[in-house]
């Protein structure tokens, strides 16, 4: 009975490691997502920084100038922190699937060892 309740309990682990995974993994996607759209932005606003001249929207070549290069700058920094956010996740999934792994491998052991007897 003892068994019994012991590989309930490895397989609820599992599944909760599993579905942590999950999570993480969709978190992963968001963020290839998010920093896509980033990367896009930052191209366009480096090609218009390079095409940026006379318009017909009244405004300083300067100030024009400094408002593209002030979205640059909080586009590549929301790119960095992007990063580092993609780097923490990567290294928490690779620990959950260490993780679901070894569960894995216990509850396929506990299930031979069980059938063996």
């Amino acid at each position: 009975m003892a068994s019994s309740t012991a590989l309930r309990e490895l397989q609820r682990d599992l599944e909760n490691k599993a579905n942590d995974l999950s999570k993480l993994q969709k978190d992963i996607a968001k963020n290839h997502q998010v920093r896509k759209k980033y990367t896009i932005q930052l191209g366009e606003n480096e090609l218009v920084l390079k095409l940026i001249g006379p318009v017909l929207v009244k405004q300083d070549l300067a100030e024009a100038r400094a408002n593209v290069r002030k979205r640059i700058d909080y586009i590549s920094a929301e790119l960095k922190r992007l990063d580092a956010t993609l780097q923490d996740l990567e290294d928490k999934q690779k620990s959950k699937q260490e993780t679901v792994f070894k569960l894995q491998q216990k509850v396929q052991s506990f299930q031979a060892g069980k059938g063996k007897a």
